[in-house]
């Protein structure tokens, strides 16, 4: 928990709170539903909360932004970002219905309702997002095939609409195929050296009707 509060200084009381709640909650219900491998659970807050905030250090969301999180496996980023976001909306989706019973039931005790969980694969995904948000689930031609018709036209942030994806080692080959892709080491704001390879990739993508 001290991690978090050293690289985001200006949480509220309720956001400290809610920060705080995770590591037991995730404990728990790992117990029952194994959503984290069982050595990253003591990790937690490294390994998941902090890498999910990597993404809060390239964009700011805005008060109604609308972000889905594809993959969302036990509520990361999604759930992180929320607490951090809290008037920004997410949509976390995951095909395994047992994790996104974990997901609602964590949101649901944080008190967090700018979160909707669904049963759902991405490509079934209704609606228009600011950004679409991911650690690493897909290689990139496929997952941009799922989501490139999910974007909002209108550009409310500093960075444009887009992917905002999670992945660790060298891109060069899986990125090739778009060349207006942004990478941000998270080694630049984290110096835990479970950073040193992980980067936030940034695809701007146009709306598509």
């Amino acid at each position: 928990m001290e991690t978090i509060l050293n690289h985001f200084s200006n949480l509220s009381e309720l956001q400290i709170k809610q920060f705080s709640m995770l590591e037991s909650l995730y404990k728990d219900w790992n117990a029952q539903i194994n959503v984290i491998s069982r050595k990253d659970i003591d990790e937690l807050y490294t390994k998941h909360v902090l890498h999910s905030l990597g993404i809060a250090k390239v964009v700011e969301f805005k008060p109604g932004a609308n972000i889905l999180d594809v993959g969302t496996g036990g509520g990361f980023p999604g759930i992180p970002l929320a607490i951090l976001f809290p008037e920004s909306n997410f949509y976390l989706v995951d095909s395994i219905g047992k994790k996104i019973k974990v997901v609602n039931e964590v949101a649901k005790e944080l008190g967090l309702t700018n979160v909707k969980a669904e049963q759902i694969r991405a490509e079934s995904v209704k609606g228009e997002f600011d950004f679409i948000v991911s650690r690493a689930v897909t290689k990139m031609d496929d997952f941009v095939k799922w989501v490139r018709k999910k974007i909002a036209k209108k550009q409310n942030h500093s960075i444009k609409n887009g992917i905002l994806y999670l992945k660790g080692g060298d891109l060069t080959e899986e990125l090739a195929n778009f060349p207006k892709t942004t990478i941000y080491n998270i080694s630049d704001y984290f110096s835990d050296d479970f950073f040193e390879t992980k980067k936030v990739v940034h695809i701007p993508l146009k709306f598509k009707p």
